[in-house]
């Protein structure tokens, strides 16, 4: 259930027999010809599936996240790395002092890496809870998946390319591109990142058919539920 459905009295209510909940954490950054908002829309919508037959409150999306590097791509929006942590810091902190013991970080950007060193580090300091941090997108299972269906796939490829992270009005080029090399691409400024990528795809095809993503996609939301459902040892 979206805490955005419900009001402050079933929140109540439902703190009464569980203590779990859900935050996507997203971005807002270039994904070549798909939405800027892929990894929010993503990260919302998988766990939001991925919670609904368990009954478990999702938060709405962190639409913002750390991203300097595409900030030679219009329209990408990055947050510094201490302000990331500070407002990570900060939902944690509200959400234990609503009575939340089991927090999912379900993350959907591969820059917020550092908020899992936060929760680490928050969990240290506030012992009766527990909080796990969740790319989805590379969990075992569902990077498992990704490499059954295609081994070169990566940010703004097919592997992101599903029926609700396109864009209606524009069409993905046919074919692919090779693969970007990434531990060069981590050394440059983002005027060089941009005139290495081009058009922000770091290499794969495009798109690759819906059965296949949509298999994909049911995996990474089985994965993420079984995550929610525990143990929370």
């Amino acid at each position: 259930m979206r805490v955005s459905e419900i009001n402050w009295m079933q929140v109540e209510a439902y703190l009464h027999h569980d203590d779990r909940c859900v935050v996507p954490l997203g971005s807002t950054e270039q994904h070549s010809y798909l939405s800027l908002s892929v990894d929010s829309i993503l990260s919302d919508r998988v766990a939001a599936e991925a919670a609904a037959p368990l009954g478990v409150p999702v938060f709405p999306v962190l639409a913002y996240g750390i991203t300097p590097y595409f900030m030679a791509y219009p329209g990408s929006l990055t947050l510094r790395v201490e302000t990331y942590l500070a407002v990570v810091r900060d939902l944690l902190d509200g959400l234990a002092q609503s009575g939340f013991r089991r927090i999912l970080l379900c993350n959907g950007h591969g820059g917020n890496a550092p908020a899992a060193g936060l929760a680490v580090e928050w969990i240290s300091q506030h012992p009766d809870c527990r909080v796990r941090f969740h790319n989805w997108w590379n969990a075992p299972r569902t990077w498992a998946k990704v490499m059954e269906i295609d081994k070169i796939g990566s940010h703004a490829s097919w592997m992101e390319n599903f029926p609700w992270t396109r864009l209606g009005n524009v069409a993905a080029p046919a074919g692919g591109k090779p693969m970007t090399n990434l531990d060069t691409l981590r050394l440059l400024p983002p005027a060089e990142v941009r005139r290495v990528l081009g058009d922000g795809n770091f290499g794969g095809l495009y798109q690759r058919p819906d059965e296949e993503m949509l298999a994909l996609w049911d995996v990474a939301v089985a994965e993420t539920r079984d995550l929610i459902e525990g143990p929370w040892a």
